[in-house]
């Protein structure tokens, strides 16, 4: 009882700025993953407080895998399926290339490899989701509290002008409803303003928008063993290739969602406490990150990010214009 008393100032704290942050993207239309984490940094000098750290950490480790495992609720193979061969393998591709981007960018300008993936991962995937699965199987030690912080910040920045530019870019080279859904769905990188990208070009963009979306959520599971699969012997805390059990779980919960057995009531709840596990995540990362090695990591993580979502756009762009109709 006494181990378990030691987390609730840290939670309540958590929950606290959670809450906060949904009634700012409610009543405001921003995006929820931004507002706790900027909350989360606002309350960072209150991380001095070591009665704090336990319920920090918990929420910042165990709530992101538990978070990344409700994700699968969002993803049916079914719909995968439906996307068709040709868009399937050029969303595949699209992953691939702009992970590759973050890794290759990231080395040039004198950073490892692990910065990379983390960067290019979460343009490549889903954004701060992909960017805080990443990190936890990564570890601390490759992917530290400052690297995330900033690769949360930037993409979330990236991702709410993307979601305003990216319609506009596509009805200026008069794209049809099913090549705009599918690099809207493509390119942007968090699921929400993906999403909204979409509705707001046509009902149709904003279907193709979901599938294509939800196929890139789906791959985050395979991404995730393979980054754990090639960590070095020894790192991160064990001596050879394991994968996560969060990644096997959210391949269960999402084959389960497809046999259709899940009631749409049941999966609508576990999907919004995915959204509240991630969040309050976000918001126990903004409270933990070591704020001056945030404010002397100069520009060029912010480079790392930009181009590989230029690489994403581009190459979205380029598959629809060859392989969707």
């Amino acid at each position: 009882m006494a181990h378990v008393r030691a987390h609730f100032p840290g939670l309540t704290l958590v929950l606290l700025g959670t809450l906060a942050a949904g009634f700012l993207s409610d009543h405001y239309g921003a995006p929820l993953t931004l507002m706790a984490l900027l909350i989360g940094l606002a309350l960072n000098f209150l991380s001095v407080d070591k009665r704090l750290s336990p319920g920090l950490g918990f929420a910042s480790k165990s709530l992101l895998r538990w978070g990344i495992v409700l994700v699968g609720v969002r993803v049916t193979f079914g719909q995968i399926v439906a996307l068709g061969p040709e868009a399937l393998v050029a969303v595949i591709a699209i992953v691939a290339v702009t992970i590759a981007t973050g890794i290759v960018m990231a080395r040039w300008l004198g950073f490892d490899a692990a910065f990379g993936t983390l960067a290019g991962g979460s343009v490549a995937i889903c954004g701060a989701s992909a960017a805080m699965a990443l990190a936890t199987t990564l570890g601390e030690k490759r992917a530290g509290q400052a690297q995330l912080t900033l690769v949360l910040v930037v993409i979330s920045a990236m991702s709410a002008t993307a979601m305003v530019l990216y319609p506009i870019l596509a009805h200026l080279l008069h794209l049809g409803d099913y090549r705009a859904g599918f690099v809207l769905g493509a390119a942007i990188h968090d699921v929400a303003q993906s999403l909204g990208a979409g509705y707001s070009y046509s009902t149709q963009a904003g279907e193709i928008a979901t599938i294509v979306k939800l196929t890139r959520v789906a791959l985050l599971a395979p991404v995730l063993a393979i980054v754990a699969a090639f960590l070095p012997r020894g790192e991160a805390g064990h001596g050879g290739a394991v994968i996560p059990w969060f990644v096997v779980g959210f391949f269960l919960l999402a084959g389960v969602n497809s046999l259709g057995v899940i009631p749409q009531t049941l999966a609508m709840s576990a999907e919004k406490l995915a959204s509240g596990f991630l969040a309050a995540a976000v918001t126990a990362t903004g409270l933990r990150s070591p704020l001056p090695q945030l404010l002397t990591a100069g520009i060029r993580p912010v480079i790392i990010i930009l181009v590989a979502t230029l690489v994403a756009l581009g190459a979205s762009l380029t598959a629809a214009l060859l392989f969707v109709r």
